[in-house]
C-alpha cells in the first residue's frame, strides 16, 4: 500500500512504501517526517495534537460534536473511547482518504486490566507478586486489544498510593518503590512487545505523571506537596521504570505539583522526564486536564493552553484548546512554531513506530476480532490469574477450604452481581456475561453439594451513596424492602446450611476515580449482615470485595475465615469457588497495608522513625510518636498473606560481612513447607540504612521470589545485593550509596522477619 502527501499546488510529493516487516531506521523516519512537516499548514499541525473522544465510553465533563469534519480537515490526531473494527475503520477511513494529507488516527482506550478478557484490577493483580504473570496479562491485553482496532493504551498507572481513602489506590500496584518499579517495567513490556510496528502489540501510555496517588486528604484531583527528596526516592521511581522499560507515551496528571499543574509543568514534562531520564515519545494530557487549569486559577484556555504546549505537553485530550489558541499564541509570541513543530513531530513519530504509515488498517481484521478475543483461553488465564490474586487475611481453625458437600449458604449483595466483577476502569468488559460467585460455587460442586442464596442486605444504608458507587450500568438493584427484612429473609435461608460464605464489601465503583472514601469501613448495613449471620452458631467466611485496603479490625476479631478477592475480572465467580474448595492454594501478598482506623492514613511499612519512636511492641507512651485510642500496628502489614499450608523461615545467612563499593553480598534463607498440601510463597528481602547523610525508611523491600513448595519440602531461597541496590537520592539529589551499616530482613511479610547484618565499606 503506498500514501501519497502533496502540497495544495502539487510541488512536493512524499511517497512512504509499505514494509511492515521491519522497523523503519531513526533517520529514514525523520527524513520523511521533516518532508511531512514543510507541507502541513499550521492548522494541520495542530490538528495532530489534538485528541477528541468519540463517545462510546465518555468518562469526563466535555463532549465532541462534528468529529468526522474535523478529521477530514485534519484537524484530529487521535480518538479514543471507541470500540470494534467496523467503527474504527471507518474513522481512519476519513482520515486517510479524505483530508488533505492522509495522515492515519491513533486510537486509544483505556485498557487498565484486561480487554474483554478481563483480569483482576491492577491493585489485586500486584498481590500476586508474579513478574512475568503481569506481563503475560498485559501480553494477552494488547493481543486482543489490537485485534478490535486499538494501537494505543492509557496504561499502566503507576502512581503509588499509601492512602485507602483515594479511590484510585485501586488502579494503581500499592505503596512500594520497588515492587511498582518491577510492575511498572512488565506492563510496558507485555503491551509493547519487542516490535511495535508489529500488528499485535500496542503503544503503552505511563500515567499519572506525577505523583497523583498523594493527593491531600486523599481526595481525587486534589493538590500534592512533598519534597523532591521524597519524590526523587519514592514516588518518581516507577515512572522512570516505565520510560526505562521504553514506555511510548506518558500522561500528565491533573494535581498541581510545586504550585504549578502538572499538565504546564515544565520542570516536570522537561526538565525530569525528557532531560534527566531522556524520554522521547510524545506527552498526552489527562480528560480535559488542559481546560481544568483555569479552576486551578492558572489563566484562560488560551494562555493555559500556551503554558501546556510550553512545558513540554504534545497532545490535548478533550479540551481542544491547543486546537483552537496556539495560532493566536503564537502570533502573539507567547510560543515559537519550533515548539508546535517539536510536539507535532512526535505524535508522526508514534504513528510511525506503530506502523500506521504503512498500513493505517493493519489493526483493523475482522478475521482477528473473530477469532482472538474473549477465548476460551484467554479466559482460562484470566481464571487462572485471578486465582492468584486472592489474599487469605484469616483462616481460624482451617475453615477453608470447604467440602464439596452438604449445603453452603451464599449470602450478600455481591454473592450475584455479574457487572460488579470486572471491578473498576473494565470499560471494554462484556460485563453480563462475567461469572458470579453464586455461578462459580454451582458449577464448583454440581450435584454433590446445594448452593442456597439470598441477597441478605444492599450494598450502603444510603440510597444515594449506593447509587453514586454503582454507576456505568453496575447497578445493584437496590432492595425497596428495609434492612431487616431482607435480613431476616437471608438468616431463615443461613440456618438451614452447614456453612456461609458471605459475599460482600465494596461494589466495583465504590473504588476507583472519583471515588474517594473518609469512611473505609465495610458498610455498617453489611456489618450488621455478618453480625446476624455470626449469630446462626454457623462458621462464617467473608469473600471479601474490595478496590482498596478497608479497616476490617472487627471483621479480623470476630470473622473465622475472609479471603479478599478484589475484583477478579471476567472469571471471578470461578477462581473464587476454586480457591474456596481448595482447587487452588491462595497464595496472593498484599501491596498495601490494612490500617485499624482511617485516622492512621497514610500508612505504610517503609515509613521513617520519628526522634521519638515507639518501642517495639507498645501501644501507648507519653512524649513518643503514637495515638491515644489505637496502636501504630496496622491489622495487616504490607506484604502478609496466609495460604493452606505453613512456611517456616529459618538459615537466615550472609556470605560476607562487610561489601566493597563494587561488590555484592549473596543471602540466603532456608524456606520449608511444614504444613500438608502444596504451596507457593513469596519470600520477601528487606533493607535498612542505619545511617545516613538524610533519614533513611526502616525497611525498604529489595528483593522477592515467589516459590512453590510441596509438604515437607525445603529450598534454600539466594539474593544478590549490590550497592545499586542500597543506593538513593541524597539531599542535593546525588545518587549513590554510602558506607554504614545495614539491616537485612528476611520473610513471608515486612513484619515477620529473620535479621542478619552487613557493612558497606
Amino acid at each position: 500500500m503506498t500514501i501519497r502527501y502533496a502540497t495544495l499546488l502539487g510541488l512536493l510529493v512524499l511517497t512512504v512504501a509499505c514494509n511492515t516487516s521491519t522497523q523503519q531506521s531513526d533517520s529514514s523516519v525523520n527524513k520523511k517526517i521533516d518532508s511531512l512537516l514543510n507541507i502541513m499548514t499550521l492548522e494541520e499541525k495542530l490538528g495532530q495534537l489534538n485528541l477528541p473522544s468519540a463517545g462510546q465510553f465518555t468518562t469526563g465533563q466535555a463532549e465532541n460534536s462534528d468529529i468526522a469534519k474535523k478529521i477530514e480537515k485534519g484537524l484530529v490526531g487521535g480518538l479514543f473511547n471507541i470500540k470494534s473494527v467496523k467503527a474504527i475503520k471507518e474513522m481512519q477511513q476519513l482520515a486517510v482518504e479524505k483530508s488533505r494529507l492522509k495522515i492515519p488516527l491513533l486510537f486509544g482506550m483505556d485498557v487498565i486490566h484486561g480487554y474483554e478478557s478481563v483480569f483482576p484490577i491492577p491493585l489485586g493483580l500486584s498481590c500476586s507478586w508474579d513478574i512475568t504473570l503481569i506481563e503475560k496479562t498485559a501480553r494477552v491485553a494488547a493481543q486482543e486489544a489490537s485485534a478490535d482496532g486499538i494501537n494505543w493504551t492509557f496504561s499502566p498507572m503507576v502512581d503509588l498510593s499509601r492512602d485507602a481513602r483515594w479511590g484510585r489506590i485501586s488502579e494503581g500496584s500499592g505503596e512500594d518503590v520497588y515492587l511498582g518499579s518491577e510492575i511498572a517495567k512488565a506492563m510496558v513490556r507485555g503491551y509493547q512487545g519487542d516490535d511495535l510496528s508489529a500488528n499485535n502489540t500496542i503503544m503503552a501510555c505511563v500515567k499519572h505523571y506525577a505523583l497523583y496517588g498523594a493527593a491531600e486528604a486523599g481526595r481525587d484531583y486534589n493538590p500534592t506537596d512533598m519534597s523532591r527528596h521524597r519524590m526523587y526516592n519514592e514516588y518518581l521511581l516507577p515512572y522512570k521504570a516505565a520510560v526505562d522499560a521504553g514506555v511510548g507515551s506518558v500522561m500528565a496528571s491533573f494535581n498541581d505539583v510545586e504550585g504549578i499543574p502538572a499538565t504546564a509543568n515544565k520542570w516536570l514534562l522537561t526538565d525530569v522526564l525528557r532531560k534527566e531520564w531522556g524520554f522521547t515519545g510524545f506527552v498526552v494530557s489527562d480528560y480535559t486536564g488542559v481546560s481544568e487549569m483555569i479552576d486551578h486559577g492558572f489563566g484562560d484556555l488560551k494562555t493555559v493552553s500556551a503554558r501546556a504546549l510550553a512545558a513540554g505537553l504534545d497532545m490535548d485530550m478533550v479540551s481542544e484548546g491547543l486546537l483552537t489558541t496556539l495560532s493566536q499564541s503564537l502570533k502573539e509570541g507567547k510560543l515559537s512554531q519550533q515548539q508546535i513543530d517539536a510536539a507535532c513531530r512526535r505524535i508522526l513519530e508514534a504513528k510511525f513506530k506503530l506502523g500506521l504509515f504503512d498500513d493505517p488498517y493493519k489493526y483493523c481484521s475482522d478475521e482477528r476480532a473473530s477469532k482472538e478475543i474473549f477465548t476460551r483461553e484467554n479466559r482460562a488465564f484470566a481464571r487462572s490469574v485471578a486465582a492468584q490474586s486472592f489474599v487469605l487475611l484469616k483462616n481460624k481453625n482451617n475453615v477453608l477450604p470447604l467440602q464439596k458437600m452438604g449445603t453452603i449458604a451464599l449470602i450478600g449483595p455481591l454473592a450475584d452481581a455479574a457487572t460488579n466483577m470486572t471491578g473498576t476502569w473494565s470499560v471494554a468488559a462484556r460485563f453480563t456475561e462475567s461469572i458470579t460467585v453464586l455461578e462459580g460455587l454451582k458449577k464448583a460442586v454440581g450435584n454433590n453439594a446445594k448452593i442456597i442464596y439470598a441477597k441478605g442486605s444492599n450494598l450502603h444504608e444510603d440510597a444515594a451513596i449506593e447509587e453514586r458507587a454503582t454507576m456505568f450500568g453496575k447497578s445493584l438493584n437496590r432492595d425497596t424492602r428495609s434492612a431487616d427484612a431482607i435480613r431476616d429473609e437471608a438468616i431463615r435461608i443461613a440456618k438451614s446450611a452447614d456453612v456461609i460464605v458471605a459475599a460482600v464489601g465494596e461494589s466495583a465503583e465504590m473504588s476507583g476515580e472519583a471515588s474517594s472514601r473518609v469512611n473505609i469501613d465495610i458498610p455498617q448495613t453489611q456489618r450488621d449482615l455478618l453480625k446476624a449471620l455470626l449469630q446462626t452458631g454457623k462458621p462464617v467466611v467473608l469473600v471479601l470485595f474490595t478496590g482498596r485496603p478497608l479497616t476490617l479490625t472487627w471483621e479480623n476479631e470476630n470473622i473465622p475465615a475472609i479471603l479478599n478477592v478484589w475484583f477478579g475480572g471476567s472469571e471471578a465467580g470461578d477462581a473464587i469457588a476454586d480457591v474456596l474448595f481448595g482447587d487452588v492454594n491462595p497464595s496472593g501478598k498484599l501491596t498495601t497495608t490494612f490500617p485499624q482506623h482511617v485516622g492512621q492514613l497514610p500508612l505504610y511499612y517503609a515509613h521513617k522513625n520519628t526522634g521519638r519512636p515507639l518501642a517495639e511492641g507498645q501501644w501507648f507512651q507519653k512524649f513518643r510518636s503514637n495515638y491515644l485510642d489505637v496502636s501504630n500496628d496496622p491489622v495487616y502489614p504490607f506484604g502478609y498473606g496466609l495460604s493452606y499450608t505453613t512456611f517456616q523461615y529459618d538459615k537466615l545467612s550472609l556470605d560476607k560481612t562487610e561489601m566493597s563499593a563494587d561488590g555484592s553480598i549473596t543471602i540466603s534463607v532456608n524456606v520449608t513447607n511444614t504444613g500438608s498440601r502444596e504451596g507457593a510463597e513469596v519470600v520477601q528481602l528487606y533493607v535498612r540504612d542505619l545511617v545516613g547523610s538524610v533519614t533513611r525508611p526502616v525497611k525498604e523491600l529489595k528483593g522477592f521470589q515467589k516459590v512453590m513448595l510441596k509438604p515437607g519440602e525445603s529450598r534454600s531461597v539466594n539474593f544478590i545485593l549490590s550497592e545499586k541496590d542500597i543506593s538513593f537520592y541524597r539531599a542535593d539529589l546525588t545518587y549513590g550509596a554510602e558506607p554504614g551499616k545495614f539491616h537485612v530482613f528476611v520473610g513471608g511479610n515486612s513484619r515477620d522477619v529473620l535479621q542478619a547484618e552487613f557493612e558497606l565499606k
